[in-house]
């Protein structure tokens, strides 16, 4: 009978929260949800010189902004905490005392200067530092000094190390390719290795899914779970996230930390749909619901080769998902970045939804629904003052004024009855629309371009439209 599924996330708070690292949260979380496992988030925070507490905040932010929610871990709690690796130090120490006894490791007293002669000798004798590989030099020391020791992997010395990874088929390595590697410092710290398999076994884990740069360390940790007698997990090496011009992704290519597309304007399922389709796919479909990404994700048809980054694609995705959101959800996650430009708007305002609906079909991004809304909720309007000076005429004046006063006695003031009103005025002078509009856009909106004229009338409401055409009026006559 198979083990229930248990995945893991175990970012380094080292920096903000990769765009990459969020699609391997994702990936791991999306395969724990359907497969109706546990998703575990730890936090690897044993580079003391790098780690901050605002990266670890900036870690759970991310998380809980993108919905990707852990059901082991920091705030969760869980059965195989802590979830810090700083609180694991003890269990590190248990678990290399374990392979001492069994020959998997040994302690090394060889100082800094040590090391640092071997390096100088390989360099003498090879002319580059390259290539150097610790030289074994306490692998068989039996005495115990009273001196400070790392401890370090016994690699065997023949044989291969191998595994069928879920994405990248079968990967072998001669043992040849590695060396005594340190598990844990003289400081007690344990490096990467010795820490992520513990805590897999620890916390029994089923399977390791990460990035592809992790391939390097996986030899290193099978060599530890063979020592300690376990059963390694599955892995799968998921291809990193490439940049236009086929590098790895840096910000010339896009903005690298997830929380930036929060400030953005994104929306978090927009990203994750882009996300999971950056090296994995279902046929020819490209818009998924949450939902669906949980149903449909595999590990069968996850790519080996890197997905490159496609910012239109991104905005095209992020689009569709604004779009398919109601007025009314549009509205109240447009309403932090409405607020953040300055406009006192309640959550209860009657505009919102209706204001939304109009620039919905058009907005790519929260941001741009609070930019385009703007006029809506601000007086008087921010004018454009190239449009004004082009369009606010003398000429203009009075037609603006004609046109208010068709207004004035409209009851209720809606968009059809705008829209007739208007027509049949217009027909009975023997005028055009455009000869009042693009006029009245600028009185109403402060710009040359808002969606529908009557729409725009009746989100404002006849005392603000009325109010906003006089001035326009007032404008035209006088600024010249």
């Amino acid at each position: 009978m198979a083990k229930p599924v248990r995945v893991r996330f175990a970012p380094s708070p080292t920096g903000f929260l990769h765009i990459g690292g969020v699609r391997t949260a994702l990936y791991n979380w999306l395969w724990a949800r359907q497969q109706g496992g546990k998703f575990i988030l730890r936090v690897e925070d044993t580079d003391r010189d790098r780690s901050t507490e605002a990266a670890v905040a900036a870690i759970f932010d991310s998380m809980r902004w993108l919905g990707l929610d852990w059901d082991e871990g920091p705030f969760v709690g869980g059965e195989h905490g802590p979830y810090f690796q700083m609180q694991r130090l003890a269990v590190y120490q248990q678990y290399a005392q374990k392979l001492i006894a069994a020959g998997g490791a040994y302690r090394c007293y060889c100082s800094a200067e040590d090391l640092q002669r071997a390096r100088a000798e390989h360099k003498a004798r090879t002319g580059s530092e390259q290539g150097f590989r610790y030289p074994g030099t306490c692998r068989n020391r039996s005495d115990q000094p009273d001196k400070p020791f790392a401890i370090r992997l016994r690699v065997p010395e023949q044989g291969v190390i191998a595994w069928d990874d879920l994405i990248k088929g079968r990967l072998e390595f001669p043992v040849e390719t590695q060396q005594d590697a340190v598990l844990i410092r003289n400081n007690g710290v344990p490096l990467y290795n010795l820490g992520a398999v513990v805590d897999d076994i620890t916390m029994e884990i089923t399977l390791v899914a990460r990035a592809d740069d992790h391939v390097i360390n996986t030899p290193q940790q099978i060599l530890i779970y063979n020592a300690l007698g376990v059963e390694p997990p599955q892995f799968a090496h998921m291809p990193l996230i490439l940049g236009g011009s086929g590098e790895k992704l840096s910000k010339r290519d896009a903005a690298v930390a997830a929380l930036d597309y929060r400030e953005q304007g994104y929306l978090p399922d927009g990203l994750l749909n882009y996300l999971v389709r950056l090296g994995w796919s279902h046929g020819d479909q490209e818009i998924f619901t949450r939902q669906e990404m949980i149903e449909k994700f595999d590990w069968e048809h996850v790519g080996s080769k890197g997905g490159r980054w496609d910012q239109k694609k991104l905005s095209s995705v992020q689009a569709t998902h604004l779009r398919m959101l109601t007025p009314e959800q549009a509205a109240a996650q447009a309403l932090p970045f409405m607020r953040a430009r300055g406009l006192a708007v309640t959550d209860g305002d009657p505009r919102l939804a209706a204001a939304a609906a109009l620039v919905q079909p058009r907005s790519t991004t929260l941001v741009e629904i609070a930019e385009a809304v703007d006029y809506f909720f601000r007086d008087p309007p921010v004018i454009d003052e190239a449009a004004a000076k082009k369009l606010l005429t003398p000429e203009s004046a009075p037609k603006l004024e004609a046109l208010a006063a068709q207004l004035t006695a409209l009851e209720p003031f809606e968009r059809g009855i705008i829209e007739q009103a208007i027509k049949a005025w217009l027909d009975q002078t023997g005028s055009q629309i455009q000869d009042v509009a693009q006029a009245a856009r600028v009185a109403l909106t402060g710009r040359k371009a808002s969606p529908g004229l009557f729409e725009v009338m009746e989100v404002l409401g006849k005392e603000r439209t009325l109010a906003r055409l006089a001035a326009g009026a007032a404008r035209a006559r006088t600024d010249r």
